[in-house]
């Protein structure tokens, strides 16, 4: 046959489109060209396939060949090409079987002697060739993540040689064996941290909702630790959303792991950090940090030493729940439902507040240096906290700890998650403002004292909504169906930079 038609898939967002390889071999100059809005490593890929089939022994036919990759609308980068249109260029020059191509869809990069490569989104695309009903066959190297997916016929070939023997009948390629890798619990537990019970039930309060989380006070008060104790209060994902945070993952430069599957992401970026690497984005646009913590936390220290341009793009994502990604060549969306978790100091040289220090900051200097986060940013975190330094006696270990541990309190998060995706399905912190009314019961003097809470600190709807559904999530905590005074007020004390730290 002069033409063959091989499937292949290309990445846009998370999202892993049909890309269908065409290629058609003609009379006239030996050539080979590649059309379909190939970016330059996709075209370099002629000289991979030509040197991989002629070392794997194959004839490469000395004809004008022509490979479309369409539709031609979607932008093709990376090596993920090189398998489907060697397999192509095989099957249109008779030296393969081409009677069951149509089944399957082909991914990888080649080596100059026909070994494949790994390439990156393995998971995206082998979870679309499942929908398709499709058998993937992608590279022995990095398939780890396709074990993920059950439900997939997946193979793995480590060379051209056996993907041509399989469909010249010679020798079949076996289904990749798919054993599920061991889930690994946190390590980190609550009770290592000494004191701070109130910033421990911030803690808790905020697992229980998805709620976001603001920890400020003097350096040394532990509000790292807190911080990276937040992933052991929180249940394991379920398997649609540890799927789709590897997908992410999947894309990114480092890749996914399988040993941290269904383990929610903490990711803790410097505060150098640019808007893109952050929020996503670039010439050839890659998930953020804010959609690689999808699932997970968004834990970002020393918050006022970030750049106001990077802080202030949070505040879509904070709200949406993904990244809008717009660029001259395409539009694509990253998923990006994450908790924020920040910590700050009070002032520059940290001890505003602090009994063990005197702070060398004047009023100014602390008010322009807390400004550097700006209020709609603050506006939208639920839980304020001040952390402030721990007593002596329990460093010496005279008091000992006999609060909950991290396992006993995921426990009450599990139960508080139960009941808010029964009663609304989904957590407090996504319920949207319409429903707030419907869903947060709130009783006539719970409701007065909140109103007067709004009018004294001059809060905004925004901050209004989110008292209530914070009071929400500490009524489910204690399995109340209708929100209290005691529910409201300590909600509104979280609100503490709302009425300054300062004072």
């Amino acid at each position: 046959m002069a033409v063959s038609l091989v499937y292949a898939r290309a990445h846009t967002g998370i999202q892993a489109l049909e890309v269908t390889v065409e290629v058609d071999l003609a009379a006239g100059l030996p050539a080979l060209s590649i059309v379909g809005l190939a970016e330059t490593a996709v075209k370099e890929s002629k000289d991979r396939v030509r040197s991989a089939i002629l070392n794997a022994g194959f004839d490469f036919p000395a004809k004008r060949i022509t490979v479309n990759l369409a539709p031609a609308d979607i932008p093709k980068e990376g090596g993920r090409f090189d398998l489907p249109i060697a397999i192509g260029i095989l099957a249109a020059s008779d030296q393969i079987d081409s009677s069951s191509l149509l089944d399957y869809e082909f991914v990888g990069e080649l080596s100059l002697d026909g070994n494949l490569r790994a390439i990156r989104g393995v998971l995206p695309t082998v979870v679309a060739a499942m929908n398709s009903k499709r058998i993937a066959i992608i590279p022995e190297a990095g398939s780890d993540e396709a074990c993920l997916v059950q439900a997939a016929e997946v193979y793995a070939p480590a060379h051209l040689l056996d993907v041509s023997a399989h469909f010249n009948h010679v020798r079949a390629l076996k289904e990749l064996d798919k054993k599920k890798p061991q889930i690994r619990a946190a390590t980190e537990d609550i009770s290592d941290v000494l004191g701070q019970e109130g910033a421990k039930r911030a803690l808790l309060i905020a697992a229980a909702g998805g709620h976001n989380l603001l920890l400020a006070g003097p350096p040394g008060t532990g509000k790292t630790m807190l911080a990276r104790r937040l992933i052991g209060l929180l249940p394991d994902m379920p398997d649609y959303q540890a799927l789709e945070t590897a997908s992410i993952w999947s894309l990114g430069s480092s890749g996914f792991s399988v040993q941290t599957w269904k383990q929610r992401p903490f990711r803790s970026p410097h505060h150098s950090i640019s808007a893109a690497a952050l929020i996503g984005g670039g010439s050839k646009p890659k998930p953020g940090e804010v959609s690689l913590a999808h699932n997970g936390v968004l834990f970002l220290d020393e918050l006022p030493e970030f750049g106001a341009r990077v802080l202030d793009q949070l505040r879509e994502p904070l709200e949406s729940r993904e990244v809008n990604v717009s660029r001259v060549a395409g539009q694509c969306t990253y998923p990006a439902d994450f908790q924020l978790i920040a910590a700050m100091n009070l002032c520059r040289c940290g001890f505003t507040g602090d009994p063990r220090a005197e702070c060398r900051c004047s009023l100014d200097q602390i008010r322009r240096y807390q400004e550097r986060v700006s209020g709609p940013l603050l506006d939208r975190i639920d839980l304020q906290v001040h952390v402030k330094p721990v007593a002596p006696d329990l460093l010496s270990e005279r008091v000992r700890h006999t609060g909950d541990g991290s396992s006993e309190l995921r426990l009450r998060v599990a139960r508080a998650f139960e009941i808010q995706y029964q009663r609304q399905d989904c957590k407090n912190v996504a319920l949207p403002a319409a429903k707030v009314k419907e869903f947060c019961d709130v009783s006539q003097s719970a409701l007065q004292l909140l109103q007067k809470a709004v009018e004294h600190l001059h809060l905004s709807a925004r901050a209004y909504h989110r008292i209530l559904k914070v009071s929400r999530t500490i009524a489910d905590l204690e399995e109340s169906r209708k929100i209290s005074t005691q529910h409201i007020s300590e909600a509104i004390q979280f609100r503490v930079m709302d009425s300054s730290f300062t004072g």
